[in-house]
């Protein structure tokens, strides 16, 4: 193939030609205009691609860093070893045995998605964060819903809390979505059940007969419930292990029955390591 440059070089051409057909200024002038033209085609023919034998045509890969983040949050249903559930890592955390039974079946079925999560022990008056491995990043008291139960009353969520009975302030068993957002006083809370107002915050004043703090400090849960349904929990705890596990990323709180067993609410719970029967609710002092 003719190198497309030399057609530009109209010089080379025979001299009578230039001299019957233009002037010596209008060669010129042609000369440039067409060696500009030329170029330009030369360029795009070295940017054209091979053909299409030569370049298979493949969809965009993901980056590393994509697949990573899907990774970590995409269900995973695919049972491969590499996935296999590993044992749940309580540390120094000394939790009931329906704690780490729950725990370790959330691990064994991924219910978490690998999100971060809390267990509540509504008997023990605890609760435990983990990350999305398992791994206990804290745990401390709670007070919960006054009353004992597993369930809300319909459309509790939507009244006045002077219009809640006493009967009615329960927290309830489940697993529940959660995520950070801020209240009408704007102040930022843990959702947990939104359809009934339900949500883990810092710790509020309440009445001064209510003794809220006191009755977080105490040694034991006979005394933490108080509250109309909502989880209280110290504000270092807050601030320093549920803010950050789940800062920007949405999470799982699964809150123990007290008054059935665990499987009529988590019926992914190991059978293996459910007890055979739930006892009664018993609220024993913490250790």
């Amino acid at each position: 193939m003719p190198d497309v440059l030399q057609l530009a070089n109209y010089d080379a051409l025979p001299e009578p030609v230039w001299k019957d057909t233009m002037t010596h200024q209008t060669r010129m002038f042609a000369t440039r205009l067409l060696g500009c033209v030329c170029l330009g085609m030369a360029t795009v023919l070295c940017a054209m691609p091979a053909c299409a034998g030569d370049s298979p045509i493949r969809p965009p890969q993901e980056s590393a860093e994509v697949q990573a983040t899907s990774h970590i949050t995409a269900p995973d249903s695919s049972g491969s070893p590499e996935s296999s559930p590993q044992q749940v890592d309580f540390k120094d955390a000394n939790p009931s045995e329906e704690v780490r039974q729950l725990a370790q079946s959330i691990l064994n079925s991924n219910n978490h998605r690998r999100l971060p999560f809390l267990i509540i022990d509504k008997k023990q008056a605890m609760v435990f964060a983990f990350d999305g491995g398992g791994v206990v990043r804290g745990f401390t008291a709670v007070l919960l819903g006054m009353a004992i139960g597993d369930d809300s009353a319909p459309g509790i969520g939507q009244r006045k809390l002077s219009a809640i009975g006493l009967e009615e302030r329960t927290t309830p068993a489940g697993r529940f979505v959660a995520a950070l957002d801020r209240n009408l006083h704007d102040v930022e809370i843990l959702w947990v059940d939104y359809d009934a107002a339900i949500s883990l915050h810092r710790v509020v004043a309440g009445k001064p007969t209510e003794r809220r703090a006191q009755r977080l400090a105490s040694p034991t849960p006979l005394d933490n419930r108080i509250s109309y349904g909502c989880i209280n929990v110290p504000a270092k705890f807050f601030d320093e292990v549920v803010k950050l596990a789940f800062h920007g990323t949405n999470g799982i709180v699964y809150v123990l029955p007290e008054t059935r067993a665990a499987r009529e609410v988590f019926g992914f719970l190991d059978a293996r390591q459910s007890p055979a029967a739930h006892s009664p609710p018993t609220l024993a002092v913490r250790r």
